[in-house]
């Protein structure tokens, strides 16, 4: 089988590796479909990652496969079912490290649920409760997108947003547009962004009232307008050191700030006194499982299209990953859909 690897920070390429093992709790998949990060893929691309990383290592976190043999001990995933999160595990061999591993032809979903009533150890289980079941209407490929929705929407869930609120997302990357798309199926009643200029009209398509470019001169100008008082929270989805401290004017007294993004993780510093009143800062976290239902939902709904995020018409081959990474950088997607089976 084969499988996208980070060989050293620059140099990504598809090679041949075993076939994982199938452990009694393990389900193993094909692969089907694959989407980018361009925050923890494009770091461990680059070598930027905030966490060590033993190189070579096997990518992708975002991957849907479908169940093809099950272990002795599994009881509630099936053959034919799609599982969210599926990676290749790293071998014990130890010839090479993986950071989820999804970018690869075969790997494997864990049922955790039945690793839990057997009484197994919480910490050798909870991790793997990204492993969820994907229903049969939702299209495998758009179902890429429930990790970056179930993410973000676990995130702002937790930090309180509802309805009447306001939101200030910063940066239009694929985590900022789920960060506004998800406060305005919330009942947000001001949605603004600030990022790229080129993606501005992608902004207003995931919901945003006010769409704003980074490098416009009367952008927080624009900003003090539309929201005189402040937003009830700002969300920085970048995490680029300063970028967060820049819009503090910008968060309403008694608001809420997070910093999401993992640019320049542990880097970033905030002046508190740059903002007008007091502010809670968010540090809560997120846990994919408790969203994924309403995720669904969403999708069905029509609330979440994933079209807006990926082309879903033009996928890249899997051995044309580093190609789709090329595009990426040149910012010609928001994220890049990778075809893992033949």
């Amino acid at each position: 089988m084969k499988a996208a690897f980070v060989m050293e920070p620059g140099l990504i390429d598809v090679r041949e590796t075993p076939a994982p093992t199938l452990g009694p709790y393990d389900a193993l998949c094909e692969m089907l479909w694959g989407a980018t990060c361009t925050g923890t893929d494009g770091h461990l691309i680059h070598g930027r990652f905030p966490w060590p990383v033993r190189y070579p290592t096997v990518i992708g976190h975002e991957s849907v496969g479908r169940v093809g043999q099950v272990g002795a001990k599994v009881r509630h995933l099936r053959v034919g079912d799609l599982v969210s999160r599926v990676g290749l595990p790293a071998p014990v061999d130890g010839s090479f490290d993986v950071n989820w591993g999804g970018f690869s032809e075969l790997g494997i979903a864990r049922d955790w649920m039945a690793m839990r009533d057997d009484g197994l150890p919480e910490a050798q289980w909870r991790g793997h409760s990204i492993n969820q079941v994907i229903p049969p209407d939702i299209d495998p490929a758009s179902a890429t997108m429930v990790v970056t929705w179930r993410e973000t929407l676990s995130t702002i869930t937790r930090m309180g947003l509802g309805h009447g609120a306001s939101a200030l997302v910063i940066g239009s990357g694929g985590n900022g547009l789920a960060f506004a798309a998800h406060a305005r199926h919330m009942g947000a009643e001001t949605v603004a962004m600030v990022g790229s200029a080129g993606r501005v009209i992608t902004c207003r398509a995931t919901g945003a009232d006010l769409a704003l470019a980074y490098s416009a001169p009367d952008t927080h100008d624009r900003l003090r307008q539309a929201r005189p008082g402040g937003f009830d929270f700002v969300i920085d989805a970048v995490g680029k050191s300063g970028v967060a401290n820049a819009y503090l004017p910008h968060v309403a007294d008694g608001g809420m700030v997070t910093i999401y993004g993992v640019d320049d993780f542990g880097k970033c510093l905030l002046n508190p006194t740059r903002a007008r009143g007091t502010f809670t800062f968010y540090q809560g976290g997120y846990e994919e499982a408790e969203t994924h239902h309403r995720v669904i939902d969403l999708m069905r709904s029509g609330d979440l299209d994933a079209s807006v995020w990926l082309n879903l018409a033009h996928p890249y081959a899997l051995a044309d990953i580093a190609h789709a990474f090329a595009d990426l950088e040149e910012r010609k997607h928001v994220k890049a859909l990778i075809r893992l089976g033949e």
